[in-house]
């Protein structure tokens, strides 16, 4: 093939089949012009190498393409950017954050291997950093391409301003290197302090919080980040291989989706947090939709199996673990992995019921504040 229609072959692929043709044709005219004006120039036809320069001149294929297409030329305009560079820069301080901590877990939790947990640290610290540039980017480069424009993008508050400070990594070392000031209690940064305490009436605070724990759940519960310690653990007769049962792999697209929706209150709240009565109103189905999980867990009683060589025991809720009888027989308790399952399945039915209790009282007081609360 001459090389012409190589090269126009190439610029082809880069455009849309509907204008495909027209812009080829542009082109080929563009350039066979210019070549008959070299050739008239030379008095002879010219060689591949002088017709590959001729093309040189015109540009790379991709560039020409790209002058042709209709759309943004950038993946994330001048406009988003900025944008992007806060969501990267305190995304990436989030992930650092909770990265330290599982380390410290890890560490605390068998501290002869550091080695292992500081790589481990290392690959998860990479890992969630490149998940959240990813995902920023596919939101960046959507909205640029389709033109859309929230209205965050265009509309914001003064008195929102010291929340961008949040991605300052120095104002967090600062308020980390302070924080064995005062009473002992670790310093938050002022952003943090500042923001959280003027919408203190308007529960902002909370949902931040709250946010980031939804978050967090949500990617341990999609295997982005990854927990040490739950799937194995140590007991002095050996090791322990943890197993879910069923019941977790049929819950789990309720059990994801009730945790994005809440995720999804609790940035309602931060967006508009003078709405409170309507996040009152979706919180009580959220709540609502974790007293049922709740209740399929209670009555499913198998929640895990343990096994430690031929030995296996299984974790199993229901009535006969909330009582004050069980809780006493914990006390009494081994350490072999049937002593392991039988606290477990106590200590892990009463926090079921607690958890329960505590979504019925916060159906209801949700209830209340849509009563008496106004937007």
């Amino acid at each position: 093939m001459d090389v012409i229609e190589r090269y126009l072959e190439a610029v082809a692929a880069q455009l849309s089949t509907e204008d495909r043709e027209d812009i080829v044709a542009e082109l080929r005219d563009l350039i066979l012009s210019r070549v008959e004006a070299r050739e008239e120039e030379l008095g002879r036809a010219l060689t591949d190498d002088e017709k590959e320069a001729i093309l040189h001149e015109i540009g790379h294929p991709l560039v020409v393409a790209a002058r042709y297409r209709k759309g943004p030329d950038s993946l994330i305009g001048p406009e988003l950017f900025p944008y992007w560079l806060f969501g990267a820069k305190a995304g990436l301080i989030v992930v650092a954050g909770l990265q330290l901590l599982v380390l410290m877990l890890r560490v605390v939790g068998d501290p002869t291997d550091f080695g292992q947990a500081i790589a481990q640290g290392f690959h998860g610290f990479f890992t969630g950093a490149l998940t959240l540039l990813g995902a920023l980017t596919l939101a960046g480069a959507i909205m640029e391409h389709y033109g859309l424009k929230p209205a965050w993008l265009t509309k914001w508050r003064v008195g929102d301003l010291p929340a961008y400070g949040l991605a300052d990594p120095a104002k967090w070392g600062a308020a980390m290197s302070s924080s064995g000031q005062g009473k002992g209690k670790p310093a938050r940064p002022p952003e943090v302090r500042n923001w959280a305490g003027r919408l203190e009436g308007r529960e902002a605070s909370e949902a931040l919080w709250s946010l980031i724990a939804g978050t967090v759940f949500v990617l341990w519960w999609i295997g982005v980040l990854h927990v040490p310690g739950l799937s194995q653990f140590g007991l002095r007769s050996g090791e322990v291989a943890v197993t879910a049962a069923p019941i977790w792999s049929a819950l789990f697209a309720p059990i994801l989706a009730w945790a994005v929706a809440g995720t999804a209150v609790d940035a309602l709240g931060l967006i508009q947090p003078q709405a409170a009565r309507l996040r009152a109103f979706l919180k009580i189905p959220v709540s609502m939709g974790g007293l049922w999980i709740g209740w399929r867990l209670f009555e499913a009683r198998h929640w895990f199996t343990l096994t430690q060589g031929d030995q296996v025991a299984r974790v199993e809720g229901g009535p006969t673990n909330v009582s004050f009888e069980a809780l006493r027989a914990v006390n009494d308790a081994g350490r072999g992995v049937f002593d392991t399952a039988m606290t477990l399945s106590t200590v892990l039915s009463w926090v079921l019921v607690v958890m329960m209790l505590a979504l019925v009282l916060d159906i209801m007081r949700q209830m209340w504040r849509m009563a008496t609360l106004r937007d």
